[in-house]
């Protein structure tokens, strides 16, 4: 197959730009060519804010560009990672135009909040869901923090819901769990065309022994991340198993300031990715207490591969990926059955760090390359395969 990826990179990278590499080094390598076209939102630091709004709805560059690119290359399925801002929609409709299929994998929940986290001041909000014209947004200044940016946003889904993009222009939509897909149906995406495809690991950093007797956290320093919980657990527990905490983002003062206090917190700041890959494999078990709507965490498919069992909140996909007693532990996210509870219960709390050969076997069944090839080809070629819709 001669694939085209399109993505639009944000400021600060993330998931989605590692899944894209991932999925194009798995196509390669299985001899399909795979051809890119991406923009940066660095770029918006020379735009203004009239110019973003006309190619948040509408980049007729973008147009232009995805055409060319599918004659030139003779290209046989898009499929699309991240369209906003600067992409736009309209790569939908080149795609369109040429009469080749679209695949859209939804990494986040854009298309229902222009927030794209079903998040907001502390707490899980769905105020959009379902609406066309998502006011509340605008109302909110949910997305950069603007009203005109979130009244762009909002544009440009009311736009094309009214106009019938999302329905009509991409064949196959992406989902990364089921709860996914179950919000997508909610808020209005054709259900019979949305599958489950998982994120995965492109390389397997293999198994570890837990031979370090620690809880860890990795991660993104943030409100939503749970770190106030998490350190309130510990700070409750002194006599605890010892948690070492890694990464970097707003909360690092305060996480800093805690584990100063605190003899069983270390935290060790940014950490590479190698390094965290070999604190997973000794760690006896991952503690990740979000407590929004995550997408798909590759921190949990890289615990699962090194055969670290972890410990969730019941919120979201986390439900999706975490099996009680199998490769971890769900705890309510209210209630008395707390992370403070559980790092009390020494029975379950070795319970849980014995779970290590389920954890492995759950990634294996799941989450590798060679699985993922299976289920990314069968989702191309069923889109090649269907009629073109008008």
């Amino acid at each position: 197959m001669r694939v085209l990826q399109l993505h639009n990179f944000y400021q600060q990278a993330g998931g989605e730009d590692r899944v894209l590499a991932a999925e194009y080094a798995l196509l390669s390598s299985h001899g399909h060519e795979v051809f890119q076209y991406t923009v940066h939102n660095d770029a918006l630091n020379a735009t203004s804010s009239f110019q973003l709004g006309i190619k948040t709805v509408w980049n007729s560059d973008s147009y232009r560009t995805v055409r060319r690119l599918i004659v030139e290359n003779a290209i046989e399925i898009v499929h699309v990672h991240n369209t906003l801002p600067l992409l736009s929609p309209a790569v939908y409709y080149a795609a369109h135009a040429q009469k080749i299929p679209v695949v859209q994998t939804l990494h986040n929940y854009r298309l229902l909040c222009p927030a794209a986290t079903f998040y907001r001041a502390g707490a899980i909000c769905e105020l959009c869901l379902g609406k066309t014209i998502t006011y509340p947004a605008m109302l909110h200044r949910c997305y950069r923090a603007s009203l005109p940016a979130s009244a762009a946003v909002s544009t440009m889904l009311a736009g094309h819901t009214f106009a019938g993009t999302f329905r009509r222009k991409v064949h196959t939509y992406i989902a990364l769990t089921e709860f996914a897909r179950g919000k997508f149906c909610q808020g209005g995406l054709p259900a019979e065309r949305i599958v489950v495809k998982p994120n995965f690991l492109e390389q397997d950093p293999g198994a570890g022994g837990g031979q370090g007797g620690y809880a860890l956290f990795a991660g993104r320093l943030t409100a939503e991340k749970g770190l106030a919980e998490l350190l309130d657990a510990w700070a409750a527990n002194p006599q605890a198993i010892p948690l070492k905490i890694a990464g970097d983002g707003p909360l690092r003062p305060f996480v800093q300031e805690r584990a100063t206090l605190l003899p069983n917190i270390e935290y060790l700041g940014p950490c590479e990715h190698a390094r965290v890959l070999a604190l997973l494999q000794s760690a006896a078990l991952l503690i990740f207490p979000s407590h929004w709507y995550e997408g798909m965490p590759m921190i949990l498919l890289e615990a699962l591969a090194c055969g670290t069992p972890a410990v969730v909140f019941a919120v979201g996909s986390l439900n999706d990926l975490i099996v009680d007693f199998e490769n971890g532990i769900k705890l309510p996210f209210e209630g008395s059955d707390t992370l403070s509870s559980l790092l009390k219960d020494s029975g379950r709390l070795a319970r849980i760090t014995s779970l290590r050969a389920g954890a492995r076997a759950y990634f294996e069944r799941h989450f590798t390359a060679a699985r993922n090839y299976q289920l990314l080809r069968e989702v191309y070629e069923n889109a090649m395969q269907a009629p073109h819709q008008t």
